[in-house]
């Protein structure tokens, strides 16, 4: 199921790039998501002078040395607002995320989930929250984009004993406030010709 999505999202995605005329499409890939060994990849496409709509998908399959997991799939899409004009300088977004999670054996900062470190959580999270960004220009077809959005998420998962093994202690659900979308991205453009 979790193949399944990740294929349908690829092909998507470059069905909708290779498929509008007239319109910008960005393709992208989130560096910071890399940087957690979760793989990554977005499409972005211009709606008007100064709005686009941003689509994210995620997938992390990966189990580490002692278990070490953050295993994933997320779906965020974006309306954004741009200051100027699309794929240029600031914008506005709002965005809605959801997926699932298995983690566990995880140190994460901040005390986000200080059991993260000794149990394991398998469960699903939707939740969504308002984001700012901005997009550099580097070339003809190539921007630098940051963002950094803040929301609400809401976790319904199962708890379990270790990382790996252990009986299920019980189910909860979290509701956090925090940080919801964090990005450092390549975007290629796929600019039409006017």
């Amino acid at each position: 199921m979790k193949i399944r999505f990740i294929i349908s999202f690829i092909a998507a995605t470059f069905l909708l790039a290779g498929g509008l005329r007239g319109q910008e499409v960005g393709i992208k890939t989130n560096l910071l998501y890399w940087g957690t060994t979760t793989p990554n990849i977005g499409v972005e496409v211009k709606t008007g002078v100064r709005t686009t709509l941003d689509l994210v998908g995620t997938y992390n399959p990966f189990t580490f040395h002692n278990n070490m997991k953050l295993k994933n799939w997320t779906f965020q899409p974006e309306f954004r607002l741009w200051n100027c004009e699309a794929f240029n300088r600031g914008f506005w977004g709002f965005h809605l995320t959801g997926g699932q999670f298995n983690a566990g054996n995880l140190n994460l900062p901040l005390g986000v989930f200080p059991k993260l470190d000794d149990h394991r959580f398998e469960g699903y999270m939707a939740g969504g929250g308002v984001s700012y960004g901005y997009q550099w220009y580097l070339g003809p077809h190539w921007n630098l984009e940051a963002t950094f959005g803040f929301g609400y998420l809401y976790l319904n998962y199962d708890q379990y004993e270790c990382a790996k093994c252990g009986e299920m202690l019980g189910h909860g659900t979290k509701h956090y406030f925090g940080p919801t979308r964090i990005g450092v991205s390549f975007v290629y453009l796929f600019r039409s010709k006017k």
